[in-house]
């Protein structure tokens, strides 16, 4: 009997079999896979442009969290650097529409003023023993430079006061829970006003990390269920472009004068704004004393008529004195809201420019 030599071939039946074995004793590999990357686009700096004041209204350069106590600390430098980072002056309107104003300025104007005193906060401090009135414009003051950094409307900024405002007359917050408050109220009213709003991310960088992504969450949808998701409310924004189209198209000021007293005028509101004693005085009475405040900064010919907010003239002496003085004490703030050529026609005392 022969006996078969290692080295010989094995048939093709065999070499299938033994295959099939090899395959069955290999232990499966997991293929790796490489992890995703997704870009990060940071928020791009903005050229610095400081803004001295004279009063808190102007306090832009630290987060209303941060005390005189930790301004050395990398929290109050990291928030001084991202309010530090503010652009240019607002502009002025670019063109009036006349034509849409004609067709639907009443009819919307009408419908808002009905809709005013519904949406009208009075004495939001009423319920909050840790939130007063000095904390509210220490976080208003640092929300207008924020709000000017993202290149906001400033419709977005009256609805993000009012949010503010009308939640704070629902609900007591705590002191250090405020500056969140702040930035869930604009992240609201930029949802809806802006086609591109600002990111969870952005807003909470500009916390300097103080809370979560799951915290500001939490807090828009306590925020919505307060205020039963009512947020079209009336602002002085839209006021002061219905007063504005109002008087260019009854013919009593020409187009160029009229929009150079709306940028006046939206620099006065945003100084009201920041203000709580203005808190009593609804948007639209506030955004006409603002036009008629700046037809006077500016000399013009034909101050605006306050019968067009259909005011008593009790309340409109009254609102324009409170802002009078409101410019007198925050000159200074009010000549770096405006751009430089119309701040020069200001009439306004040389120690304030």
């Amino acid at each position: 009997m022969v006996t078969p030599c290692s080295s010989s071939p094995r048939s093709p039946a065999a070499r299938l079999g033994g295959r099939d074995n090899e395959r069955n004793l290999r232990a499966p590999v997991k293929k790796s896979r490489r992890p995703r990357v997704r870009r990060k686009q940071p928020l791009l700096p903005l050229p610095p442009s400081p803004l001295p004041g004279d009063s808190g209204v102007c306090d832009l350069f630290e987060t209303p969290s941060s005390g005189s106590e930790g301004a050395d600390s990398p929290a109050a430098s990291a928030a001084r650097a991202c309010c530090s980072r503010l652009p240019g002056p607002a502009q002025p309107l670019v063109q009036l529409d006349l034509q849409t104003f004609r067709d639907y300025g009443q009819s919307c104007y009408a419908f808002r003023r009905e809709r005013e005193s519904r949406f009208h906060p009075r004495e939001s401090l009423a319920r909050q023993p840790q939130v007063t009135a000095e904390s509210r414009c220490k976080l208003l003051s640092w929300l207008i430079p924020v709000h000017r950094q993202f290149g906001l409307n400033f419709e977005s900024l009256c609805l993000t006061v009012n949010i503010l405002d009308r939640f704070l007359t629902t609900t007591p917050v705590a002191a250090d829970c405020f500056q969140l408050l702040g930035v869930t109220s604009l992240l609201i009213a930029c949802k809806q006003v802006e086609v591109h709003p600002p990111r969870v991310k952005q807003l909470l960088v500009l916390c300097c990390g103080a809370f979560s992504h799951q915290q500001l969450c939490n807090l828009e949808c306590i925020i919505l269920h307060k205020l039963h998701f009512s947020l079209g409310a009336p602002t002085i924004s839209f006021f002061l472009e219905h007063f504005t189209h109002a008087r260019v198209d009854a013919g009593l000021v020409p187009v160029s004068e009229a929009l150079e007293a709306h940028t006046v005028a939206r620099g006065v509101a945003e100084l009201s704004l920041a203000d709580y004693a203005f808190t009593n005085y609804t948007p639209s009475l506030l955004a006409i004393c603002c036009l008629a405040l700046a037809d006077q900064l500016l000399q013009l010919p034909s101050p605006v008529d306050s019968h067009l907010s259909e005011h008593p003239k009790e309340e409109f002496e009254d609102c324009l004195g409170k802002l009078q003085l409101l410019v007198a004490i925050n000159g200074t703030s009010l000549t770096h809201m405006l751009p430089l050529q119309i701040c020069q026609k200001c009439n306004l005392s040389p120690s304030l420019k």
